[in-house]
């Protein structure tokens, strides 16, 4: 009992901090329709402000965090609604999630640009000292997250039932024009919400620091927490999250407590977080259709399959030509381009093609480099057999999945690529017990590879080889029906298509692309480890694919040559740190509206240049008339 006690009040306490990050992602949803990714991004930077303030400026603790959650957070809340979310009303849960995982990755870049990474600790407040409740330890620190949890849950629940503005607030969501004629000012309303979610998510983020550590990734990725929590409240609901925050920290607790020391064990305690949100998604009411006008994505030109054969053979024989002029190093980084191209590939059905979004396609890759490297074969079917695992876990995940739709589906992705870094990622189960593999590099019959010069071509061959069965999808009857899907789900259900198991094979299918390319980038490394499959690697992933164009070939092939020059300009301007990921946030928040993306403009570019240079061979119409 003794033990009990402890373990208790601990779990107790850190669900505290969990619902003061919940209660922030449920205003800013209840009132937007808009589920802020970048919620926990806000605090880690909002954390690394107060930390300024207080350890570099000399500030006092109290008027720092009055500094930070008071004007700092809400200001940046409000222009983040200005600048970016105002324009996203109406918009679908794809385009919403794919801004705001920009304004995360910007958030990341500016955090690591303004502060190099380096130890920095941070007290907690008021020190070690606290008091004793039977056998438990509480500190004062502890006392305060309590505190703010109660105050924060009872503020909201009066803000949003008794008071005008919170009236106003819901409002704002189900009609903004029927609420202008009412004479409120929705704009500012819209940004209040924002104001006071950003203002939480300082809050959770300052409490939770002495817990986690001052770190750009474990700050927000702990949110993760948050969102279980606020699913467990269906978004909408403050009460059932608050619950859903406590429970998950006595989950956690009592894991830590009670669990064996053991190596599954251990990667169990750190995915509970992962496991609780994808059972509160799991054991959710199912979404109902939308029923409403059905309003298409004007998408690229898609050309013939004998343009698309003849611009592949151009591509692979410009990769053969390159490698003749290139360095050893070089011809390995523009392989790499090319694989990264066929992991954009697996996105351009997915998302391109079915309007679903994927938070975890960086995962489905190491499945494939796993594979590789477990058979220890450098035959192509070795390829084919990472692609086939990869496309039965791809189906698995699915299936749980299918009643899930829009944004509880982009979640159950997020879960699931948490779930795989822990239990698998991290045991000796995938990566054995030095924490890599050596995987063997491709061999054709008649054919050595063993250079960077054949391997470079032999990835450009893939990549146009991909592409072209892409694009043949795109001019079958399936990819139709895919499209149809992404535009009208409910007009599908109409003309009787099964949509549940047309998700699956399209979460397969691109799976088992990603799959693909795992291989192809074990075999060019020849040695992988977990850590090049972590989760957030997958989020820039997603936005250079839809930055690039996330509905054609040809942005895959311009993102995954961009995802590849990342790590470069890294490394040749180490002064640049997190600008690069700045930049990368910035342009997917400016083009996540349009998935075709940049290639999109330099195709409507190339239209009107060769229209501005065609000869006149025939007399204008009106002059033959006259």
């Amino acid at each position: 009992m003794t033990g009990f006690l402890a373990f208790t009040v601990l779990g107790l306490v850190t669900g505290a901090g969990y619902a003061v990050a919940a209660s922030g992602l449920v205003l800013t949803y209840s009132t937007s329709r808009i589920f802020n990714v970048a919620h926990g991004a806000i605090g880690m930077v909002m954390a690394f402000l107060c930390w300024e303030l207080t350890v570099q400026r000399g500030l006092p603790a109290w008027l720092a965090v009055l500094l930070v959650v008071g004007v700092a957070a809400p200001l940046l809340g409000a222009l983040a609604e200005r600048v970016m979310m105002r324009h996203l009303a109406g918009a679908p849960e794809g385009t919403t999630l794919v801004v705001t995982v920009g304004l995360l990755i910007m958030l990341i870049g500016a955090a690591q640009a303004v502060w190099p990474a380096t130890a920095r600790p941070v007290e907690p407040f008021f020190g070690q000292r606290g008091f004793r409740v039977g056998t438990a330890f509480v500190t004062f620190h502890d006392l305060v997250m309590v505190a703010a949890a109660i105050i924060v849950a009872g503020g909201l629940y009066a803000l949003l039932t008794r008071a005008r503005i919170g009236a106003a607030m819901r409002a704002s969501v189900d009609n903004r024009d029927l609420l202008r004629l009412y004479g409120a000012r929705t704009s500012i309303v819209s940004a209040l919400s924002w104001a006071i979610g950003a203002a939480l998510a300082a809050l959770a983020g300052i409490l939770l620091t002495p817990v986690v550590g001052l770190s750009y990734f474990d700050l927000t990725l702990l949110v993760i927490s948050a969102y279980a929590a606020a699913v467990v409240g269906r978004l909408r609901s403050l009460p059932w999250t608050f619950v859903g925050a406590l429970l998950l920290g006595l989950a956690q607790s009592y894991a830590v407590g009670y669990l064996p020391p053991t190596e599954v064990l251990s990667g169990l305690r750190a995915a509970i977080p992962a496991l609780f949100l994808f059972a509160a998604l799991l054991l959710s009411p199912q979404a109902t259709l939308r029923v409403g006008q059905i309003k298409g994505i004007a998408g690229v030109p898609v050309p013939t399959a004998r343009r698309a054969l003849i611009v592949g053979a151009v591509v692979v024989g410009a990769a053969a030509a390159a490698s003749l002029a290139l360095s050893t190093a070089q011809n390995d980084q523009l392989a790499l381009g090319f694989v990264y191209g066929i992991v954009m590939l697996s996105l351009v059905p997915l998302t391109g093609y079915g309007g679903f979004v994927s938070l975890t396609q960086l995962t489905f890759v190491g499945i494939g480099a796993v594979t590789v490297a477990r058979l220890g074969t450098a035959s192509p079917l070795g390829l084919l057999a990472a692609a086939a695992v990869a496309a039965l876990v791809g189906a698995l995940v699915a299936l749980p999945a299918l009643r899930l739709r829009g944004l509880y589906l982009a979640l159950s992705t997020l879960a699931f690529g948490l779930l795989m870094d822990k239990l698998v990622f991290q045991s000796s189960l995938a990566f054995g017990f030095n924490g890599s593999l050596s995987v063997p590099r491709l061999a054709l019959p008649g054919l050595d590879l063993g250079g960077e010069r054949a391997y470079l071509v032999v990835s450009a061959a893939a990549f146009v080889a991909v592409g072209l069965g892409v694009l043949a999808l795109r001019r079958s009857r399936y990819g139709r029906i895919l499209l149809a899907m992404r535009d009208s789900p409910a007009g599908c259900a109409t003309l009787g298509l099964n949509m549940r198991w047309t998700r699956v094979r399209l979460f397969a299918l691109s799976a088992g692309i990603a799959g693909f390319a795992g291989g192809l980038l074990g075999g060019l490394r020849q040695t992988v480890a977990a850590t090049d499959f972590q989760l957030m690697g997958s989020l820039p992933l997603l936005l250079l694919a839809v930055v690039a164009g996330v509905t054609s070939v040809s942005g895959a092939a311009l993102g995954g040559m961009a995802l590849m020059l990342l790590p470069v300009l890294a490394s040749e301007f180490p002064a640049l740190g997190g600008l690069v990921y700045l930049c990368v946030g910035v342009a997917s928040v400016g083009l996540g509206r349009d998935p075709n993306g940049v290639v999109s403009h330099l195709f409507k570019l190339g239209r009107w240049r060769s229209a501005g240079f065609r000869p006149a061979l025939d007399p204008p119409r009106a002059a033959v008339r006259s």
